[in-house]
């Protein structure tokens, strides 16, 4: 993959005889390690390929504008997106509604008013909400990247209705969605990063395993710093053990009974 962090691992699945669906790779990555923190220029891409592509289809209805302050964009640039929604408010002192700007308080719109209207522009199937994806799947990232990745013609005896796509690694094999992500389908303001499918599949999955999880990198540095407080304090406490209590304790009392 090109541009960034990169995702490595084995990219082919495991197929059981008791299974009907391939089981997703195992990928790197980067922000799973230790000391690791989410890549910030695959997070702004991930939005960029969530707000071109998956946006018309999917909501994100638990991350408002805010939450992409300092961790992808400068507060103007979030201030900027979110003006450019008409939000629904009110009601106002008359008891009417009313449309206004967005703020970075409002969360990312919605494509669909409601369940009944996504199914009947979806021919039945509904998209899911983004928004805690990852932690709802099974393996997260990897089957994401790998469902967004796995789109391939059916073997031979297989047949998929109308309306379907298959997948194997979509539990039955055939998924509403199409494939969305080809050569192209998004633009990205660092042009030296192509967007490739595969490119796109990082980015996007990066971005919503950030949205399932915004707190992943403040949580790990302020495990960090605990560690290092607790390491200071063993350092303090067994140097006070050795060279301060030690003597005391050891030393030997010899009373002379005078007569």
């Amino acid at each position: 993959m090109a541009g960034g962090s990169v995702v490595s691992g084995v990219g082919l699945g495991v197929a059981l005889c008791s299974d009907d669906v391939l089981h997703p790779g195992q990928y790197k990555w980067p922000q799973n390690g230790w000391l690791t923190a989410f890549d910030a220029a695959a997070v702004r891409r991930g939005h960029q390929v969530y707000t071109q592509v998956c946006a018309s289809c999917h909501s994100l209805e638990r991350v408002a504008y805010r939450n992409l302050v300092d961790v992808c964009y400068t507060e103007e640039e979030a201030k900027r997106m979110a003006e450019e929604q008409e939000v629904r408010d009110g009601p106002n002192g008359e008891g009417e509604y009313f449309m206004r700007p967005g703020k970075l308080a409002d969360y990312l719109p919605r494509p669909y008013d409601n369940e009944e209207a996504a199914r009947f522009a979806n021919g039945g199937a509904y998209p899911p909400d983004l928004s805690l994806i990852v932690k709802a799947r099974h393996d997260g990232a990897n089957y994401i990247f790998s469902l967004l990745t796995g789109y391939r013609d059916p073997p031979a005896g297989i047949t998929v209705r109308e309306g379907l796509h298959y997948n194997p690694y979509f539990p039955g094999g055939a998924i509403a969605m199409p494939q969305l992500l080809l050569e192209g389908a998004a633009e990205y303001e660092d042009e030296d990063v192509p967007a490739t499918p595969t490119q796109m599949a990082k980015d996007v999955v990066t971005f919503l395993n950030w949205a399932a999880e915004p707190e992943h990198d403040e949580r790990k540095l302020m495990g960090l710093k605990f560690m290092s407080i607790l390491a200071v304090m063993l350092l303090i406490t067994g140097y006070y053990k050795r060279f301060r209590w030690a003597p005391i304790k050891s030393r030997r009392m010899v009373y002379d009974v005078v007569n």
